[in-house]
């Protein structure tokens, strides 16, 4: 019964233009979850790592039983290991940098909404200066100043996104906060926090949620950009803009599968994860319907 009504789910004409994107996308998160279950090697743990065996072609059996699928890089790492690896840390660093910006964004725009004007002014002029300026070229100063780190490349994409949510719900924030529920709430002498968190927030933060899945994508393309300049994840952790990185250097020699596997396996988390997005953020937006 439950595998019929999956089935008529997956049948249903809104997931036809999404079925391959979201089943990508689905393979992906799995794949990352179950890496160390699923990789043959830890491609950062040096014990399981034969330099001997650098720079196989994808095929090649190992020294211990099994192949490498994708062929091993330049220091004997396998890089479907390192692909598997890459997405974890991928997808941890960009998940958990989106929902951190959402919530700063979020809360930094409703609270210049319902402020006085001096507040207002001062958190929008912050919002306008950092979306003046390049999205790469801030994440860059952010990273120069906080130093390499899974958690400060996470606080930098934090930097980076944070100022996206707060124009949008300070938008719509504004627009409620001129409702009649609103002076209703006043008249009944409810506490400011409590009229912003029961009140102004659940009606505001709509058009920011729909903004979740377009900037996930963007964060796992700007960590990936970081980490090829080698300013991203630290050289001992996997990551495919590192794994990219890797293998750029040794393309002249005709050694392709050391960047060309990470480089696709990047471009498509990023696709999946832009064209789920793009569709949920029309279904959900009403002003696109």
């Amino acid at each position: 019964m439950k595998t019929d009504t999956l089935r008529a789910i997956w049948k249903r004409p809104v997931l036809s233009r999404i079925k391959l994107p979201l089943a990508l996308l689905a393979a992906y998160i799995l794949l990352a979850l179950a890496a160390s279950l699923i990789a043959p090697q830890n491609p950062y743990d040096p014990l399981q790592i034969f330099a001997w065996e650098s720079s196989s072609p994808p095929g090649t059996a190992s020294s211990v039983g099994y192949t490498y699928l994708l062929g091993t890089d330049g220091l004997g790492r396998d890089i479907f290991s390192t692909v598997l690896y890459g997405l974890q840390i991928s997808l941890f660093v960009a998940t958990t940098s989106t929902a951190l910006a959402a919530l700063i964004g979020i809360t930094a725009g409703v609270t210049a909404a319902y402020s006085n004007r001096w507040i207002d002014a001062l958190i929008m002029r912050i919002v306008d200066l950092q979306l003046s300026l390049p999205t790469i070229l801030v994440a860059l100063i952010a990273i120069v100043t906080l130093g390499p780190g899974i958690d400060r490349i996470i606080l930098a994409l934090v930097i980076v996104q944070w100022a996206t949510y707060a124009r949008v719900t300070r938008a719509v924030a504004m627009t409620e906060a001129s409702k009649s529920y609103l002076d209703a709430a006043r008249l009944l002498r409810l506490s400011p926090p409590r009229i912003v968190l029961r009140h102004l927030l659940p009606n505001s933060i709509a058009p920011a949620i729909t903004l979740i899945p377009i900037e996930l994508g963007h964060a796992v393309a700007l960590e990936a950009t970081l980490s090829f300049l080698g300013l991203g994840v630290p050289i001992d952790k996997p990551s495919l803009g590192s794994a990219v990185a890797n293998g750029f250097q040794y393309l002249l020699t005709g050694q392709y599968w050391i960047s060309l596997f990470p480089g696709l396996a990047l471009f498509g988390l990023i696709a999946s994860i832009n064209f789920v997005g793009e569709d949920l953020r029309r279904r959900l937006d009403p002003r696109s319907r």
